[in-house]
Protein backbone atom coordinates (compact mmCIF):
# COMPACT_ATOMS: atom_id res chain seq x y z
CA UNK A 1 0.00 0.00 0.00
CA UNK A 2 1.63 3.57 -1.14
CA UNK A 3 0.69 6.58 0.78
CA UNK A 4 0.08 9.97 -1.25
CA UNK A 5 -0.69 13.67 -0.54
CA UNK A 6 -2.77 14.86 -2.82
CA UNK A 7 -3.76 18.99 -3.22
CA UNK A 8 -7.14 20.04 -5.15
CA UNK A 9 -8.91 16.67 -4.24
CA UNK A 10 -12.39 18.18 -3.81
CA UNK A 11 -12.06 19.59 -7.52
CA UNK A 12 -13.03 18.36 -10.60
CA UNK A 13 -9.85 15.85 -11.56
CA UNK A 14 -8.02 15.79 -8.13
CA UNK A 15 -11.66 14.10 -6.61
CA UNK A 16 -11.82 11.12 -9.39
CA UNK A 17 -8.11 10.55 -9.01
CA UNK A 18 -8.24 10.77 -5.16
CA UNK A 19 -11.02 8.01 -5.03
CA UNK A 20 -9.61 5.74 -7.88
CA UNK A 21 -6.33 5.40 -6.01
CA UNK A 22 -7.77 4.72 -2.80
CA UNK A 23 -9.98 1.95 -4.51
CA UNK A 24 -6.71 0.30 -5.28
CA UNK A 25 -6.12 0.48 -1.47
CA UNK A 26 -3.88 3.34 -1.46
CA UNK A 27 -3.66 5.64 1.86
CA UNK A 28 -4.35 8.77 0.07
CA UNK A 29 -4.42 12.47 2.41
CA UNK A 30 -6.16 14.67 0.71
CA UNK A 31 -6.05 18.48 1.25
CA UNK A 32 -8.15 21.29 -0.69
CA UNK A 33 -9.35 25.11 0.27
CA UNK A 34 -12.98 24.50 -1.17
CA UNK A 35 -12.76 27.64 -2.92
CA UNK A 36 -13.50 26.30 -5.87
CA UNK A 37 -14.18 22.35 -4.87
CA UNK A 38 -16.51 20.73 -3.32
CA UNK A 39 -17.22 18.25 -0.25
CA UNK A 40 -19.96 16.54 -2.53
CA UNK A 41 -17.44 15.40 -4.95
CA UNK A 42 -15.69 13.19 -2.37
CA UNK A 43 -18.16 11.61 -1.03
CA UNK A 44 -17.31 7.76 -0.27
CA UNK A 45 -13.93 9.05 0.12
CA UNK A 46 -12.64 7.26 3.90
CA UNK A 47 -9.41 8.72 4.01
CA UNK A 48 -7.99 11.97 5.94
CA UNK A 49 -9.23 15.53 4.36
CA UNK A 50 -7.92 18.92 5.26
CA UNK A 51 -8.91 21.87 5.00
CA UNK A 52 -6.28 23.65 3.72
CA UNK A 53 -4.91 26.48 0.78
CA UNK A 54 -1.46 25.32 0.15
CA UNK A 55 -0.75 29.05 -1.78
CA UNK A 56 -1.19 30.43 2.03
CA UNK A 57 0.59 29.91 5.57
CA UNK A 58 -1.34 26.66 6.52
CA UNK A 59 1.17 23.78 6.89
CA UNK A 60 0.55 20.91 5.45
CA UNK A 61 -0.60 17.21 6.67
CA UNK A 62 3.14 16.13 7.90
CA UNK A 63 4.27 12.53 6.90
CA UNK A 64 6.57 10.30 4.89
CA UNK A 65 5.17 10.47 1.14
CA UNK A 66 5.25 7.83 -1.60
CA UNK A 67 3.94 10.27 -4.19
CA UNK A 68 2.92 13.79 -4.24
CA UNK A 69 0.02 14.86 -6.64
CA UNK A 70 -0.76 18.63 -7.09
CA UNK A 71 -3.52 20.28 -8.84
CA UNK A 72 -5.11 22.78 -6.33
CA UNK A 73 -4.83 26.05 -8.53
CA UNK A 74 -6.78 28.97 -9.78
CA UNK A 75 -8.33 28.13 -13.03
CA UNK A 76 -10.92 30.78 -13.40
CA UNK A 77 -10.24 33.91 -13.65
CA UNK A 78 -13.26 34.74 -11.39
CA UNK A 79 -11.40 33.90 -8.45
CA UNK A 80 -8.74 36.42 -8.84
CA UNK A 81 -6.90 39.05 -10.33
CA UNK A 82 -3.87 38.04 -12.53
CA UNK A 83 -1.33 39.18 -10.06
CA UNK A 84 -3.60 36.88 -7.40
CA UNK A 85 -3.31 33.70 -9.69
CA UNK A 86 0.11 34.24 -10.72
CA UNK A 87 1.37 34.46 -6.73
CA UNK A 88 -1.65 31.52 -5.62
CA UNK A 89 -0.64 28.80 -8.32
CA UNK A 90 3.22 29.27 -8.05
CA UNK A 91 2.81 29.57 -4.41
CA UNK A 92 0.95 26.34 -4.26
CA UNK A 93 2.96 24.33 -6.50
CA UNK A 94 6.46 25.41 -4.58
CA UNK A 95 4.74 24.02 -1.47
CA UNK A 96 3.67 21.12 -2.61
CA UNK A 97 7.29 20.36 -4.14
CA UNK A 98 8.73 20.68 -1.37
CA UNK A 99 6.64 18.32 0.43
CA UNK A 100 7.93 15.79 -1.74
CA UNK A 101 11.55 17.54 -1.50
CA UNK A 102 11.46 16.63 2.11
CA UNK A 103 10.13 12.81 1.30
CA UNK A 104 12.60 12.51 -1.27
CA UNK A 105 9.15 10.91 -3.60
CA UNK A 106 8.03 11.39 -7.30
CA UNK A 107 5.96 14.70 -7.69
CA UNK A 108 3.07 14.82 -9.96
CA UNK A 109 1.76 17.90 -11.21
CA UNK A 110 -0.68 19.55 -13.88
CA UNK A 111 0.26 21.66 -16.73
CA UNK A 112 -1.87 22.77 -19.15
CA UNK A 113 -2.29 23.11 -22.98
CA UNK A 114 -3.40 26.53 -22.66
CA UNK A 115 0.87 27.10 -22.99
CA UNK A 116 0.08 26.55 -26.68
CA UNK A 117 -2.42 29.20 -27.54
CA UNK A 118 -3.26 29.03 -31.06
CA UNK A 119 -0.17 27.71 -32.03
CA UNK A 120 0.24 24.58 -34.48
CA UNK A 121 -1.65 21.46 -34.30
CA UNK A 122 -0.98 18.70 -33.48
CA UNK A 123 0.58 20.55 -30.28
CA UNK A 124 4.46 19.08 -29.20
CA UNK A 125 5.23 19.56 -25.63
CA UNK A 126 8.71 21.31 -27.03
CA UNK A 127 7.29 24.20 -29.59
CA UNK A 128 7.04 27.43 -28.70
CA UNK A 129 4.45 28.84 -26.31
CA UNK A 130 1.75 31.09 -26.79
CA UNK A 131 1.14 32.22 -23.41
CA UNK A 132 -2.67 33.76 -23.43
CA UNK A 133 -3.46 34.47 -20.05
CA UNK A 134 -2.22 34.97 -16.33
CA UNK A 135 -3.29 31.16 -15.28
CA UNK A 136 -1.40 30.08 -18.58
CA UNK A 137 1.99 32.42 -17.29
CA UNK A 138 1.21 30.21 -13.35
CA UNK A 139 2.07 27.50 -15.71
CA UNK A 140 5.04 28.17 -17.59
CA UNK A 141 6.94 29.39 -14.28
CA UNK A 142 5.81 26.01 -13.01
CA UNK A 143 6.93 23.79 -15.73
CA UNK A 144 10.26 26.07 -15.84
CA UNK A 145 10.99 24.68 -11.55
CA UNK A 146 10.15 21.50 -12.38
CA UNK A 147 12.25 20.82 -14.94
CA UNK A 148 15.15 21.95 -12.72
CA UNK A 149 13.66 20.18 -9.23
CA UNK A 150 13.35 16.91 -11.71
CA UNK A 151 17.39 16.58 -12.39
CA UNK A 152 17.20 15.39 -8.67
CA UNK A 153 13.73 13.54 -8.28
CA UNK A 154 10.87 12.56 -10.60
CA UNK A 155 8.64 15.49 -11.56
CA UNK A 156 5.93 14.50 -13.75
CA UNK A 157 3.59 17.49 -15.55
CA UNK A 158 0.55 16.38 -16.89
CA UNK A 159 -0.35 18.86 -19.90
CA UNK A 160 -4.22 18.13 -20.10
CA UNK A 161 -5.97 19.46 -22.98
CA UNK A 162 -9.90 19.91 -22.56
CA UNK A 163 -10.94 17.49 -19.90
CA UNK A 164 -14.53 16.60 -19.15
CA UNK A 165 -16.20 14.22 -17.17
CA UNK A 166 -17.98 13.54 -13.50
CA UNK A 167 -17.51 15.99 -10.72
CA UNK A 168 -17.00 18.54 -12.64
CA UNK A 169 -20.37 20.50 -11.74
CA UNK A 170 -18.80 22.43 -8.99
CA UNK A 171 -16.33 24.46 -11.55
CA UNK A 172 -19.47 25.91 -12.93
CA UNK A 173 -19.13 28.84 -16.09
CA UNK A 174 -15.08 26.78 -16.32
CA UNK A 175 -16.93 22.99 -17.01
CA UNK A 176 -16.78 21.35 -20.28
CA UNK A 177 -18.84 22.38 -23.18
CA UNK A 178 -20.09 18.53 -22.85
CA UNK A 179 -21.21 19.79 -19.33
CA UNK A 180 -23.03 23.07 -20.19
CA UNK A 181 -24.48 21.76 -23.49
CA UNK A 182 -26.04 18.27 -21.36
CA UNK A 183 -27.64 20.88 -19.19
CA UNK A 184 -28.98 23.33 -22.28
CA UNK A 185 -30.44 19.92 -24.18
CA UNK A 186 -32.02 18.30 -21.14
CA UNK A 187 -33.88 21.32 -20.25
CA UNK A 188 -35.49 21.24 -23.39
CA UNK A 189 -33.42 23.73 -25.60
CA UNK A 190 -30.60 23.46 -28.46
CA UNK A 191 -27.40 23.75 -27.82
CA UNK A 192 -25.58 27.19 -28.53
CA UNK A 193 -22.28 27.48 -30.13
CA UNK A 194 -20.13 30.02 -31.38
CA UNK A 195 -20.39 30.29 -35.30
CA UNK A 196 -20.39 27.94 -37.04
CA UNK A 197 -18.66 25.10 -34.72
CA UNK A 198 -15.92 24.30 -36.70
CA UNK A 199 -14.06 25.34 -33.65
CA UNK A 200 -12.22 22.12 -32.17
CA UNK A 201 -10.98 20.78 -28.93
CA UNK A 202 -9.26 17.82 -27.73
CA UNK A 203 -11.19 16.25 -25.63
CA UNK A 204 -10.22 13.64 -22.78
CA UNK A 205 -12.37 11.78 -20.41
CA UNK A 206 -11.49 12.13 -16.83
CA UNK A 207 -10.97 8.60 -16.58
CA UNK A 208 -8.41 9.00 -19.01
CA UNK A 209 -6.59 11.69 -16.96
CA UNK A 210 -6.94 9.37 -13.78
CA UNK A 211 -5.05 6.92 -15.89
CA UNK A 212 -2.11 9.40 -17.07
CA UNK A 213 -1.87 10.51 -13.41
CA UNK A 214 -1.21 6.21 -12.48
CA UNK A 215 1.28 6.21 -15.53
CA UNK A 216 2.93 8.88 -13.95
CA UNK A 217 3.56 7.32 -10.86
CA UNK A 218 6.45 5.24 -12.57
CA UNK A 219 7.21 7.61 -15.54
CA UNK A 220 10.49 9.53 -16.06
CA UNK A 221 10.86 13.53 -15.12
CA UNK A 222 8.99 15.56 -17.91
CA UNK A 223 6.08 17.04 -19.43
CA UNK A 224 3.84 15.46 -21.06
CA UNK A 225 0.90 15.49 -23.12
CA UNK A 226 -2.54 14.19 -22.05
CA UNK A 227 -5.14 14.21 -24.83
CA UNK A 228 -6.44 11.88 -27.28
CA UNK A 229 -4.65 13.23 -30.46
CA UNK A 230 -8.06 13.40 -32.18
CA UNK A 231 -9.94 16.94 -32.32
CA UNK A 232 -13.43 17.01 -31.96
CA UNK A 233 -15.43 20.03 -33.67
CA UNK A 234 -18.35 21.20 -31.61
CA UNK A 235 -21.15 20.57 -34.40
CA UNK A 236 -19.50 17.04 -33.90
CA UNK A 237 -19.70 17.25 -29.67
CA UNK A 238 -23.51 18.31 -30.13
CA UNK A 239 -24.04 15.93 -32.49
CA UNK A 240 -22.67 12.73 -30.20
CA UNK A 241 -24.42 14.12 -27.84
CA UNK A 242 -27.70 14.05 -29.15
CA UNK A 243 -27.15 10.01 -29.91
CA UNK A 244 -26.04 9.62 -26.14
CA UNK A 245 -29.25 11.39 -25.02
CA UNK A 246 -31.89 10.59 -27.99
CA UNK A 247 -32.58 14.08 -28.52
CA UNK A 248 -32.54 16.46 -31.40
CA UNK A 249 -29.37 19.08 -31.09
CA UNK A 250 -29.45 20.61 -34.13
CA UNK A 251 -27.44 23.61 -32.83
CA UNK A 252 -28.30 27.70 -32.39
CA UNK A 253 -25.26 29.45 -33.67
CA UNK A 254 -24.10 32.97 -31.89
CA UNK A 255 -21.17 35.31 -32.25
CA UNK A 256 -18.11 34.19 -30.39
CA UNK A 257 -17.92 36.74 -27.63
CA UNK A 258 -14.08 36.09 -26.77
CA UNK A 259 -11.26 38.21 -28.46
CA UNK A 260 -9.50 35.85 -30.76
CA UNK A 261 -6.00 37.20 -29.30
CA UNK A 262 -6.80 35.69 -26.17
CA UNK A 263 -9.22 32.26 -27.13
CA UNK A 264 -7.76 28.97 -28.55
CA UNK A 265 -9.65 28.14 -31.54
CA UNK A 266 -8.49 24.70 -32.37
CA UNK A 267 -6.70 22.27 -29.89
CA UNK A 268 -4.91 18.73 -30.87
CA UNK A 269 -2.26 16.88 -29.30
CA UNK A 270 0.72 15.68 -30.26
CA UNK A 271 0.94 12.01 -28.53
CA UNK A 272 3.74 10.42 -29.13
CA UNK A 273 6.48 11.41 -26.29
CA UNK A 274 3.07 10.38 -23.49
CA UNK A 275 3.01 7.29 -25.07
CA UNK A 276 6.58 6.32 -25.39
CA UNK A 277 7.68 7.86 -22.33
CA UNK A 278 4.56 8.33 -20.25
CA UNK A 279 3.20 5.00 -21.00
CA UNK A 280 -0.07 6.94 -21.91
CA UNK A 281 -2.40 6.53 -24.53
CA UNK A 282 -6.17 7.37 -24.08
CA UNK A 283 -8.70 4.52 -23.50
CA UNK A 284 -11.96 6.26 -24.52
CA UNK A 285 -13.57 7.35 -27.87
CA UNK A 286 -14.97 10.26 -27.86
CA UNK A 287 -18.27 8.75 -28.26
CA UNK A 288 -18.25 5.93 -25.83
CA UNK A 289 -17.14 8.66 -23.01
CA UNK A 290 -20.07 11.37 -23.97
CA UNK A 291 -22.61 8.39 -23.68
CA UNK A 292 -20.82 6.98 -20.24
CA UNK A 293 -20.96 10.67 -19.02
CA UNK A 294 -24.39 11.04 -20.02
CA UNK A 295 -25.37 7.98 -18.55
CA UNK A 296 -23.70 9.48 -15.14
CA UNK A 297 -25.12 12.81 -15.42
CA UNK A 298 -28.59 11.25 -15.81
CA UNK A 299 -28.45 9.45 -12.73
CA UNK A 300 -27.93 12.28 -10.40
CA UNK A 301 -30.78 14.05 -11.38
Amino acid sequence: MARYLVSGAAGFIGSNLVLALEEQGNEIVAVDSLRTGSPANLEGFKGRFHKIDVAENEPLPSGKWDAVFHLGDITDPRHGDDAEVLRKNVGGFSKMLAAAQQSSCRFIYASTAGLYGNGPTPMREDQDKEILTAYGRSKQEMDWLAEKAGRELPVIGLRYFNVFGPREAAKGRAASMVYHLYQQVRQGKRPRLFEWGEQKRDFIYVKDAVLANQCALTAPSGVYNVGTGTATSFKELAASLGRAMDRDTAPEYFPSPYDTATYQADTQADTKLASERLGFTAQWSFDNAVRDYVQWMDKQT
